[in-house]
């Protein structure tokens, strides 16, 4: 109980703060990406960072990529050349080292020096100095082509994304990310709140399906439902659709962890 009252009091905290960074009266399920950008960066700057951050790599991720069949498909290269992962949004870099500790070599992406710092800090006490791990975090705008000047001008695509923050000119911005053989791997969550709620965070039952596979906004009525399902005209196929056994308390139990690859 406890623990259920501390998530519910730091929701409603969040809840609060970003009332001023809305959308307008149609809107997606998140507020105008520079306002909001603007909210996490200040409570970023008056250390605020216990009403997200979980102190710990996703569960979900975890256990899919030592358990999920996928991950031998997902591991299969033949060139033998190290594979590259990217976490945009990835906060104190919990998820960036879990993945190089994986092999990958591993980008963040954040938009506030002080979180750049603190991940890296971070990350630099889960991973051991003496092995050949490579995971950074870095500034940048994800909109734009920062992440690239990092990577340099033979960068061809990230073999596998990890995201569970999203709308339509994000997926748009994933699909000139990814590589052509490589996959997004997208941690749905919370699907228990309905998508009219406030947040965040925001309710994403069925969001993903709605800008991926069908090519829609993300967009949904005063009742809650989603607009332009079933027209299928997006860029990527789902491959996995997994309801991992261990995620974060506050999932509820209902979290699902979908892997998305472009249509070939």
């Amino acid at each position: 109980m406890a623990f259920e009252a501390r998530f519910a009091e730091n929701r409603t905290r969040l809840v609060s703060h970003f009332d001023d960074y809305k959308s307008g009266a149609l809107r997606s399920a998140t507020s105008t990406r520079d306002a909001q950008g603007d909210g996490w960066a200040k409570l970023w700057e008056k250390n605020e960072q216990d009403l997200w951050d979980r102190g710990q790599p996703s569960p979900a991720l975890t256990t899919f990529l030592e358990e999920h069949p996928y991950r031998d498909t997902l591991f299969q290269d033949k060139t033998q050349r190290r594979l590259k992962a990217f976490v945009p949004g990835s906060g104190k870099g919990h998820d960036v080292a879990l993945l190089a500790r994986h092999g990958f070599k591993t980008w963040g992406f954040e938009i506030f020096q002080g979180v750049v710092d603190a991940a890296n800090e971070n990350i630099n006490i889960y991973l051991d100095p003496s092995a050949d791990h490579y995971a950074n975090v870095v500034l940048g705008d994800f909109f734009k082509k920062d992440i690239e000047a990092h990577l340099g001008p033979d960068f061809q695509g990230f073999d596998l994304i990890y995201d569970y923050t999203m709308r339509k000119d994000w997926a748009e911005r994933m699909k000139t990310l990814l590589s052509p053989i490589g996959v997004l791997v997208c941690l749905e969550f919370p699907m228990w709140k309905p998508l009219k709620d406030q947040g965040p965070p925001w309710g994403l039952n069925g969001v993903h399906w709605n800008l991926l596979a069908d090519g829609a906004n993300g967009l949904f009525d005063e009742s809650g439902n989603l607009l332009g399902n079933d027209q299928e005209e997006g860029s990527f196929e789902r491959v996995v659709y997994w309801k991992p056994p261990f995620s974060f308390k506050q999932s509820r139990g209902d979290d699902m962890l979908s892997v998305w690859r472009l249509k070939q």
